[in-house]
């Protein structure tokens, strides 16, 4: 059971205004009287609207009543909205991509739908795994993937995007030609076999972490705050079991290309570490402190949509990503 006082500051933390705060406590009834919510989970089952249980974790419209629609914060911060959608744009992407090389087919249609355009998926198939483990951490991490997909629908409710048009096959190549892994007008398949799916995957892995990471100062909301850390942690996970496949194969010296690369698009900073690094091998990538480091949402863009400059769209995303944080930063 949340007593009053505890609706009341998770509505402070979360709406957008004061207008958003009054429509949720009206909407609520704790002017007049107590609201109890069932269930353990961190998005547990409502009683406030029974008819209304399936539309968000208080069973109400989060673009409308709890301020997680597509608008910024006054002060020019995102809201939570904002930033759980520009997170599940991604979660797309790495859920396509996994799922496509553990069963050959991408998301359901059931999971895509929301605001703005929905995109096609092109390229993608199963891959012919040689490593027992491999294929188990790609298994695992494409059933995290379609989870954190439909975590981040569920809570967004209606306010969540639509997947946006993603290019596996293209952009994976453009990447590729951009670290030097293949010649200007080569073909890099992703697909082709365990060692390039591993290349593949590591072009995401460390991007989704610091991603994750560089979003935590943004979220207000306590709630939704912890669940991110929760998928961060997961991602990070992932990002260790990739690192050490890598290493396992062999693939440190384009694996390093690959570091290489992604520095170059997101600012001039040298941040990103390789799976060697000052000649040592480097599963962990840190700080002097231990501290893995943060991407902004404009440096994530930059990679994803392969490019140094400002854009709207480009390399995984051909069309952009869907909601209004959608541009990446001029370096």
């Amino acid at each position: 059971m949340f007593d009053k006082l505890f609706i009341r500051n998770a509505i402070d933390r979360s709406a957008e205004n004061g207008v958003d705060r009054r429509k949720f406590l009206r909407a609520a009834g704790v002017t007049t009287a107590g609201v109890g919510l069932a269930g353990g989970g961190l998005l547990a089952g409502s009683v406030l609207n029974p008819a209304a249980a399936d539309s968000g974790p208080l069973g109400l419209d989060l673009d409308l009543d709890l301020g997680l629609g597509e608008n910024h914060h006054p002060g020019g911060q995102p809201s939570d909205g904002a930033v759980l959608n520009f997170a599940l744009n991604l979660e797309y992407l790495e859920a396509e991509f996994y799922l496509r090389a553990v069963r050959g087919y991408g998301l359901s249609a059931l999971d895509v739908l929301g605001k703005g355009k929905l995109g096609i998926v092109r390229g993608g198939r199963k891959v012919k795994f040689q490593t027992k483990a491999v294929k188990a951490y790609a298994d695992e991490i494409a059933a995290d993937e379609v989870a954190h997909v439909r975590f981040l629908r569920k809570a967004l409710g209606k306010a969540a995007v639509a997947r946006p048009a993603i290019d596996i096959d293209a952009a994976f190549t453009a990447a590729a030609t951009a670290a030097g892994l293949i010649k200007p007008g080569q073909k890099f398949d992703a697909y082709a076999n365990e060692n390039n799916f591993l290349l593949a995957a590591y072009v995401f892995e460390d991007v989704g972490v610091t991603a994750y990471k560089g979003a935590a100062p943004l979220i207000t909301n306590k709630t939704f705050l912890e669940a991110a850390a929760g998928i961060l942690a997961v991602e990070a996970y992932h990002a260790a079991n990739i690192r050490t496949s890598l290493v396992a194969a062999g693939l440190e010296v384009p694996s390093v290309a690959i570091s290489n690369a992604r520095d170059s698009l997101d600012g001039k900073t040298d941040l990103d570490q390789g799976v060697t690094y000052q000649g040592k091998t480097n599963i962990v990538p840190t700080d002097a402190n231990g501290i893995a480091f943060s991407r902004g949402a404009d440096q994530v863009l930059n990679i994803v949509y392969l490019t140094p400059k400002k854009a709207t769209k480009g390399g995984f995303f051909p069309a952009g990503v869907n909601g209004s944080i959608n541009t990446s930063r001029a370096n």
